[in-house]
């Protein structure tokens, strides 16, 4: 019985050394997520297929915290924020943006369009570049920037320098039930065409060009993707292990970007 328990004991200990080996060569990446806007946020995670969910999918975050959430070596996904959500509620859907199936963790369920969207490509190893953007091709929540917990500047996508929600036409606006706009739908979502979607014969960068809602996001918010062939990508690449994913970054912490 002893000399079983040693033999237990000791593959503990080999198991601990495999996991925490693997960490050191960057088979985990962390994430800190990040809430300044002056109001909670409810941040939410899905992954690509294939994919295993990350921190349930989604979690509460009130005004000022900041989270830590891990990811595996090669996971990609998305990561963005809910806003306006009640739980108690029995009406659907039961955030004002960003919902999934009103669920707190949404355990690999997307969120409901229109909502600014971290897209992330994790690699094998901290010997190679991750690389992501953020994206606003279907339409507009909350300001978001992301950047490498070392500091570089190569590294970093900037926040929004306009209050998007409020530069938004009425056409693509989404309103709470209070009359305010929480998001803005970008023209692909709005209108479902061919021309803002960049599909079938608009689907090539020499077809699909810059229009005045792209422009009108990118004036607002130029680090991200105003639009599906948006040019040059706004992709970066960064070779780190750790990274900071802020929502209300900046002066944004200070006003309400409703």
């Amino acid at each position: 019985m002893k000399q079983t328990k040693q033999y237990s004991a000791y593959f503990l200990l080999l198991i601990l050394h495999f996991l925490l080996s693997g960490y050191a060569r960057g088979t985990f990446v962390t994430f800190y997520i990040s809430n300044k806007c002056p109001f909670p946020i409810w941040p939410a995670t899905a992954a690509n297929a294939g994919q295993p969910v990350v921190a349930e999918g989604g979690f509460f975050l009130p005004s000022g915290q900041t989270k830590r959430i891990v990811a595996p070596y090669k996971w990609s996904g998305r990561v963005w924020a809910r806003t306006g959500c009640n739980f108690t509620s029995h009406t659907k859907p039961i955030c004002e943006t960003g919902d999934c199936g009103g669920r707190l963790a949404c355990n690999g369920v997307i969120g409901l369009p229109p909502a600014t969207l971290v897209q992330v490509s994790v690699q094998s190893d901290n010997s190679k570049p991750n690389y992501y953007d953020v994206s606003l091709v279907d339409g507009y929540n909350l300001p978001v920037s992301v950047a490498a917990r070392s500091l570089d500047s190569k590294c970093s996508i900037g926040g929004c320098s306009k209050k998007l929600n409020s530069l938004c036409p009425r056409e693509l606006q989404v309103l709470n039930s209070q009359g305010k706009v929480v998001a803005c739908k970008s023209a692909c979502l709005a209108f479902n065409h061919d021309l803002f979607c960049c599909m079938n014969d608009y689907g090539s960068p020499d077809k699909c060009k810059p229009n005045m809602y792209s422009n009108m996001f990118k004036n607002a918010c130029p680090s991200y993707y105003s639009y599906a062939f948006d040019t040059p990508a706004p992709l970066v690449s960064c070779t780190s292990s750790e990274y900071v994913i802020t929502f209300c970054p900046s002066k944004w912490g200070q006003h309400s970007p409703i």
